[in-house]
């Protein structure tokens, strides 16, 4: 099965009809090149790229936050590198970093603690003067680096690790080029940076998770003394040992079963965590003391948990109600 691209048309033709609405119109012209076609019976996936001027254009199954190729951009003035090693398992997570660069002004004393950090996990330093006292030279480095990066067709999505707001506009204009943009910052970071992000995660919820499991983030700061139990536990190995949890979103929980139920009132526990990720990028169910959210919905006693069999023993299909809807 082949699909040819005719210079100087704006369609992808097939050899036959097999993939009905498989075929699809693409708004700009493309060269003269044969995309072989591999059909899983209901998508189809291209194992070429057509190209444009340097640009990638994919015919095929869209990327998502399971494993993307990344560039990890750090903001040295606004993030601890106390922390860098649980950021780095966290970013693992979800795809692969191909670049690891970190900007700042090495010649102050006030980064000097990162130079370990930089070379136990392999990240470039980016030298950036300041120009003048008082002002933060390295974001527009850091955004010029973004925009080259992006242009380059090599990653899938970005990571910018700062708590700073002046990286909500690149965010924005990422997130328009079609990657997926992942931030990483501290609880201080303005909401306008955590909205333009799909996806924002705490730095405390990553070091609190790193102490549960017996970690170390790095070079972790004391111990603090006041830190109270987050939740009742409800199974061994999903409560987070320490750390505040903040009150669970009952209502935001409610609301996205409600806008994806089922006639029964049933929505599936996997999309339901994709929308709420679309509602509140930060939403994670670390912050409110879990480490899962199928734990998180089970010990708030409105939602009802469904646990539904398949064909295979290996998989369950889990499913959450609104008892009060």
């Amino acid at each position: 099965m082949r699909a040819n691209v005719d210079k100087g048309q704006s369609s992808v033709s097939f050899a036959d009809n097999s993939f009905g609405k498989g075929a699809f119109a693409l708004d700009t012209p493309y060269t003269n090149t044969p995309v072989p076609l591999v059909s899983t019976g209901k998508i189809c996936y291209t194992r070429r790229t057509l190209y444009r001027k340097g640009r990638k254009h994919m015919i095929g199954k869209p990327t998502d936050l399971n494993n993307l190729h990344l560039a990890v951009l750090i903001d040295a003035d606004n993030i601890p590198h106390s922390s860098i090693r649980g950021v780095m398992e966290e970013i693992a997570i979800y795809g692969t970093p191909t670049i690891k660069r970190i900007y700042g002004d090495w010649t102050s004393p006030n980064v000097g603690g990162w130079k370990g950090a930089l070379l136990e996990h392999a990240i470039t330093p980016v030298q950036q003067y300041g120009y003048t006292t008082g002002k933060n030279s390295t974001d527009s480095a850091m955004i010029i680096d973004a925009m080259d990066i992006l242009y380059s067709g090599k990653t899938d999505g970005f990571v910018l690790i700062s708590s700073d707001s002046d990286f909500t506009r690149l965010a924005i204009r990422l997130r328009e080029a079609g990657q997926k943009v992942i931030g990483i910052g501290e609880r201080k970071t303005p909401n306008p940076f955590i909205v333009a992000c799909d996806k924002f995660i705490y730095i405390e919820v990553i070091r609190d998770h790193q102490r549960s499991q017996g970690k170390s983030p790095g070079t972790v700061p004391p111990k603090i003394q006041d830190m109270t139990p987050a939740a009742p536990k409800e199974e061994k190995g999903t409560e987070q040992k320490e750390g505040k949890a903040a009150p669970a979103p009952i209502q935001l929980i409610a609301d996205s079963i409600a806008d994806i139920a089922d006639h029964d009132g049933y929505a599936f526990l996997g999309e339901l965590g994709n929308l709420l990720l679309k509602k509140q990028p930060d939403f994670d169910a670390r912050n409110y003391g879990f480490l899962k959210l199928t734990p998180l919905i089970k010990s708030i006693p409105r939602f009802e948990i469904n646990v539904r069999e398949t064909k295979d023993a290996n998989i369950k299909h889990i499913y959450v109600r609104d008892r009060e809807a």
